[in-house]
């Protein structure tokens, strides 16, 4: 029998590595600017076409490369960081690896222009599935430009499964935030299709948080600081009353490189424990300083994961840090023992004589004796007493007993509700604010408001979104809305779907991500229009993250969770009777947009076994 078994072609290899490091045009971001930063530039700028399909081009000031390192860096595992193994637990830099040039150049058309400083002239460098088309001297700025085209140009099947512009652009963004971030004593800038994104100038970290993420961070920041010998944490965490229903703006930073550590998530959310809502998580931009020979950040292709020597002490102190902040900053809820201001009684004027209270005791008074020394009731007793404190009250019995009175009144209109019935059927009730109650023929039907009325919207929405027609009400006064980069492109996507549904929203030209409101959908009364909005946008990026709904889905689905009757709110008849007969009227009343159950029934057979003697 022959021989079965053999080495892959170097091309292969190269493009089987590559779908570990590079699995989108972000991947390829990622690790472009991570080599910038390692330059040692000053300033970085991105630009990007067709979402990073067509080119990522990045530009730094850097140190650049001689001809030789300029051809090896595109050479797999080829890296300056790295010359034994100790050096793996001393990393204190971005790219170490030496894989991702070598991975890009396999599954796209490279072309690299790089100049070191000292140097007169530098070296242009053509690659193409990773074979070298041509390399030569060429006139450049000092550092580094590389321009990376028609990404999986040669994997059809990788390129066909990527996901639509405005998502992978906000993949993109997020990668040029989090080295924003990171990095906030750099100029960087960034571009899409020719239009700026990003224009930041070197500053401190807050207000590099603010550059990226909008104004709207300028009041919502608590910093948090904790210096230990082994590690050190410094950043900034959101108030609680600025907390989203998703996870968004978390960002963990060890030695200057983004991390994903979900055991950290679980420190912060703890400290925030009696605080937040349920299922709401707050923003926070942490940076941990610790020895590299206490980590291990060779775990994963992309480098976003990372392994402590001691996790345990990480948590505790993470978490005890973020509690010193939100208390030191008058967060959590703490006793007050000054002087409550309603007891600063003012001093007596100046030589008058304070007499004591004096109390006077009835030895003959009996409680239980109906006569009193006046020969009256005790109510006529009472009565009198009332009369000498409140000398001008028209004092009679019907105000004594009038409390009584309107006791009496609703405890028998209680019952009169419970026997009454009206013309559309049975009087409804509403359990605990969350449930409505109602008698049926086989016993009692409950139904849980909240989720029958996401129900009722979401198939409405859908209906809408369907039949391509909106019916708005025009807002008196234009509303402003602010957003992030990647939310702005977000709501972008689903701009014109909006409109459908009754919105009309359009970009401010005045303002990068900004937008004005001019209407809504009818018959949203009292409404906070921009907190919906920021909900419906929350909403949208969970369930397209977490369930990958279609387009339409996703956002009749995201508007019916954001705008339907909450659990809590007290209704009204005619609105409990409007909730049943629109639920019965859906397509599928039984089930909530979850799969749950909105609809339990209690039987009187069920009923009459609880009374039963066990």
């Amino acid at each position: 029998m022959s021989d079965i078994i053999h080495l892959l072609p170097d091309s292969v290899a190269n493009q089987i590595a590559a779908g570990e490091v590079i699995q989108r045009p972000a991947s390829a971001v990622k690790e472009l600017l991570e080599n910038a930063i390692d330059s040692g530039a000053s300033q970085i700028d991105l630009m990007v076409k067709d979402a990073g399909k067509t080119l990522i081009q990045i530009t730094d000031n850097g140190c650049g490369m001689s001809e030789t390192d300029a051809r090896l860096a595109f050479e797999r595992h080829a890296t300056s960081k790295i010359t034994k193994v100790d050096d793996l637990f001393a990393i204190k830099t971005m790219g170490f690896r030496g894989e991702a040039l070598a991975s890009i150049a396999a599954i796209a058309q490279v072309e690299l222009k790089t100049r070191m400083v000292d140097e007169e002239l530098g070296t242009c460098l053509i690659i193409e599935g990773s074979d070298v088309k041509n390399q030569e001297v060429c006139q450049c700025p000092a550092g580094t430009t590389i321009m990376v085209k028609n990404l999986f140009f040669n994997v059809p099947a990788r390129r066909k499964f990527l996901k639509s512009y405005n998502a992978e652009l906000r993949h993109i963004l997020e990668e040029f935030q989090r080295a924003a971030l990171a990095n906030p004593g750099l100029a960087m800038n960034m571009f899409n299709d020719r239009k700026p994104i990003f224009q930041l100038k070197p500053t401190n970290l807050k207000q590099r948080i603010v550059a990226v993420f909008g104004q709207g961070f300028n009041q919502r920041l608590v910093p948090v600081e904790q210096n230990l010998e082994l590690l050190s944490f410094k950043g900034f965490i959101g108030k609680p009353e600025y907390a989203k229903k998703k996870r968004g703006e978390q960002y963990f930073f060890v030695n200057g490189r983004f991390m994903k550590h979900y055991y950290l998530n679980h420190a912060v959310d703890t400290a925030f424990d009696e605080l937040l809502p349920e299922k709401t998580f707050a923003s926070y931009f942490i940076f941990i300083e610790i020895d590299p020979q206490e980590i291990d950040i060779n775990i994963h292709p992309t480098k976003t994961e990372i392994k402590f020597q001691d996790e345990k002490l990480v948590y505790s102190v993470l978490r005890s840090a973020v509690k010193a902040a939100l208390g030191k900053y008058s967060i959590t809820p703490t006793l007050d023992f000054n002087v409550e201001p309603t007891f600063d009684f003012r001093p007596p004027p100046k030589g008058q004589t304070i007499q004591a209270p004096q109390i006077k005791i009835n030895p003959d008074y009996n409680p239980f004796d109906s006569k009193t020394q006046g020969g009256g009731t005790r109510h006529e007793s009472n009565r009198q007493n009332w009369e000498k404190l409140y000398p001008a009250k028209d004092f009679n019995e019907k105000d004594v007993d009038q409390d009584r009175t309107i006791e009496n009144r609703q405890d028998t209109q209680v019952e009169a509700d419970f026997n009454h019935s009206t013309a559309g059927g049975t009087t409804l009730f509403q359990l605990h604010r969350r449930y409505i109650l109602s008698q049926i023929k086989s016993g009692i039907m409950l139904i849980d408001q909240q989720k029958a009325h996401e129900r009722i919207l979401y198939e409405r929405y859908l209906e809408l979104l369907s039949a391509r027609s909106n019916l708005s009400q025009q807002e008196l006064f234009p509303i402003k809305l602010s957003l992030s980069a990647a939310d702005a492109e977000l709501l972008n996507e689903i701009f014109d779907d909006l409109n459908l549904l009754g919105f009309s929203i359009k970009p401010d030209e005045e303002k990068r991500f900004q937008f004005l409101i001019d209407g809504t959908p009818a018959g949203l009364a009292d409404i906070d229009v921009e907190g919906m909005v920021h909900g419906i946008i929350e909403n949208y990026k969970a369930n397209l993250i977490e369930l990958n709904l279609d387009k339409r889905v996703n956002l009749a689905r995201s508007m019916a969770k954001n705008l339907s009757i909450k659990t809590g709110r007290a209704l009204q008849q005619l609105e409990m009777k409007t909730i049943i007969e629109e639920l019965f009227a859906c397509k599928m009343p039984e089930i909530d947009l979850d799969g749950e159950a909105i609809i339990t029934m209690i039987t009187l057979a069920e009923l009459e076994q609880r009374f039963k003697n066990k």
